[in-house]
């Protein structure tokens, strides 16, 4: 044996996904010599997800949430992002397949791909209720809602202007609170005299949830908080509402005392993901059970059953060890957390050593719902972790720039944050793609 030459080849570990779990795997490995690293996204970038309703309403532009996957790793040299979609799993083999036919051997797997929108089995209302998951996204959603108060300012018959300024947000968790919660800043702040024919803090926007209040995993005292903040915003808040139709002029709903029609043009889907379709790929080669969400179920070292080597981290999984004896709720801390932990494992199995089963740290919940306004819910600090208001705004604030990847992004961001607080502005308000122009029935002359 030569001089220098290592005994073993490295451990392979392919990591699929660049989201808040590959990521974090990926950086706590941090350099190990004994690994040798391949990180597989579809994008070339990692999205600073809790953050993309502020691109979807034109407070940040997509560039400030995200950064490319090559820059963040460029220091860690055993380390090897390749721009690619995992389209299969040959388990026996030790394979992952990718969408161009090149497949990628590995000694340890960790899937961490992230979730996609679930309809509930309808998947004709993906066309006219857009759902906030991607950048493609966000910027679909922003378009649709500046189109809409375009559309009004130009729309002569009365009722199709109403239904052009009707704004519904179907799901009543963090996602959609705070969607609406924007929604009524832009009505009645950033448009408020933009406009000559309309006038824009007129606009209905209304939050449907089907449970019995908003964000069901927060104590209940903070959900009506949320919902008074909610209010003072504009917004109609609408619990025990099961949606059962979406088309492009409104929404059915459905309620105890039966079943009404609101007219809209503009629906956003804010209630229910879904696994991604490589986790369900992931679970039918390797004979894991799966949820009807199509999260694949883990051990609590978060491997699959009878293949230790293949890890299931983030929204891809029901992942143990959470709240109360319960998984691992469905923020970003159930995904970075996961990932940390994936990545111990795998250097203590070189190490001959066997860790622990994964324990999810609660660090609790913050959700902003409008200038100055949020709510918290964070265990640990007792009662002073459930607040509202003024303190819950500054902690989420402060949380979003801690955890957002680049030091560039975090300037950006706290400077478009204090802007936009003192001119009650959104400086990235731009209408982009297809169609420019809304499809308006009777135009109104210009005054």
């Amino acid at each position: 044996m030569q001089a220098g030459v290592p005994s073993s080849a490295p451990h392979r570990v392919v990591i699929v996904g660049g989201g808040f779990g590959g990521l974090y795997a990926a950086k706590t490995i941090d350099g190990d010599s004994r690994f040798d690293v391949t990180l597989v996204d579809r994008h070339n970038y990692h999205l600073f997800q809790p953050l993309l309703y502020q691109v979807a309403t034109g407070a940040l532009a997509p560039s400030e949430i995200a950064q490319p996957l090559r820059g963040i790793l460029r220091r860690h040299r055993n380390l090897t992002v390749l721009l690619g979609e995992a389209v299969g799993l040959d388990p026996a083999n030790r394979r992952v397949l990718l969408s161009d036919g090149g497949p990628i051997e590995y000694d340890s797997l960790i899937v961490a791909t992230g979730a996609r929108h679930s309809y509930f089995g309808n998947e004709g209302w993906a066309t006219v209720a857009s759902g906030l998951k991607s950048i493609d996204d966000a910027t679909l959603i922003r378009r649709r809602i500046l189109i809409a108060f375009e559309a009004a300012e130009r729309e002569h018959v009365a009722e199709l202007r109403r239904e052009w300024m009707t704004f519904v947000v179907v799901g009543g968790g963090p996602t959609g609170v705070e969607l609406a919660g924007s929604l009524g800043e832009i009505a009645n702040d950033t448009l408020r005299r933009d406009f000559r024919s309309i006038n824009p803090p007129d606009a209905r926007i209304i939050l449907v949830e089907a449970m019995e209040r908003v964000l069901p995993p927060y104590p209940e005292g903070r959900s009506t908080s949320a919902r008074r903040q909610l209010e003072r915003l504009g917004v109609v808040v609408r619990t025990s509402t099961r949606v059962v139709g979406i088309d492009e002029h409104g929404v059915d709903v459905e309620t105890a005392d039966g079943r009404e029609r609101i007219p809209a043009r503009t629906v956003l889907w804010a209630a229910g993901v879904q696994a991604s379709s490589f986790a369900r790929k992931v679970a039918d080669a390797t004979g894991a059970e799966t949820d009807r969400a199509g999260r694949v179920k883990v051990g609590p070292d978060l491997t699959l059953p009878g293949h230790p080597e293949i890890f299931v981290i983030g929204d891809a999984a029901i992942q143990p060890g959470g709240p109360h004896g319960g998984p691992v709720p469905g923020v970003a801390q159930g995904a970075i957390q996961p990932g940390r932990y994936a990545a111990r494992v795998l250097k203590a199995r070189l190490e001959g050593r066997r860790l622990g089963p994964f324990r999810y740290r609660n660090l609790g919940d913050v959700a902003v719902i409008g200038r100055l306004s949020g709510v918290t819910n964070i265990p640990w600090l007792g009662p002073f972790g459930r607040t509202g208001g003024f303190l819950a705004w500054a902690l989420w604030l402060g949380i979003h720039i801690v955890y957002l990847i680049g030091f560039s992004n975090r300037i950006l961001v706290l400077v478009r944050w204090a802007w936009s607080f003192i001119t009650f502005g959104r400086g990235s308000r731009l209408i982009t793609g297809q169609p420019l122009v809304p499809d308006i029935e009777e135009p109104e002359p210009p005054a």
